[in-house]
């Protein structure tokens, strides 16, 4: 079958077979390798992707229940810049949030959505958020903290430029 959509801000067309996974289009057709496998059932949360905006596991989604859709990859987190790393990427650096690094494209995908959604989240909020990643060397704690610590200085840069935060 052949299916379009827009990936990371391209569009994109593939022959898949319909039993193909978007995320085996993500890594095995597009090289998109950033997208990771971890479980194949949905439970870990290492293949999270934005599905129109939407953080969406991949591993649980049709290539072809893509159609039109408009997907980001961890590769395109960070429009017009392949390289580098954002702010929240930067933040989970420097508190070791990133350990062995499998689950993080997902994480960060993951709390893209939240940030997104709820700027000032709490540690609740954001504990409560990641109940769909998995990560079994952080404990979640120094993500938790990466997070906390990018909205507070998000409020100093805010505050010190004379600005509202919202």
């Amino acid at each position: 079958m052949r299916t379009g959509l827009t990936v990371n801000g391209a569009p994109v067309a593939a022959d898949v077979e319909p039993r193909m996974l978007l995320v085996d289009l993500l890594r095995d057709t597009l090289g998109l390798t950033g997208t990771k496998v971890g479980c194949d059932t949905g439970q870990c949360g290492s293949c999270v992707v934005h599905v129109n905006g939407l953080s969406a596991k991949s591993c649980a989604i049709l290539a072809v229940s893509a159609e039109g859709a408009d997907v980001t990859t961890i590769e395109g987190a960070r429009p017009g810049e392949p390289r580098g790393l954002d702010a929240l990427q930067t933040e989970l650096a420097d508190t070791h949030g990133t350990q062995c690094g499998f689950c993080t494209p997902g994480m960060v995908m993951s709390l893209h959505e939240l940030l997104r959604r709820n700027p000032k989240p709490s540690e609740a909020d954001i504990r409560t958020w990641l109940t769909g990643n998995l990560c079994r060397c952080t404990g979640y704690h120094s993500v938790v903290r990466a997070v906390l610590q990018l909205v507070a200085k998000a409020d100093g840069q805010a505050l010190s430029a004379g600005l509202e935060v919202s």
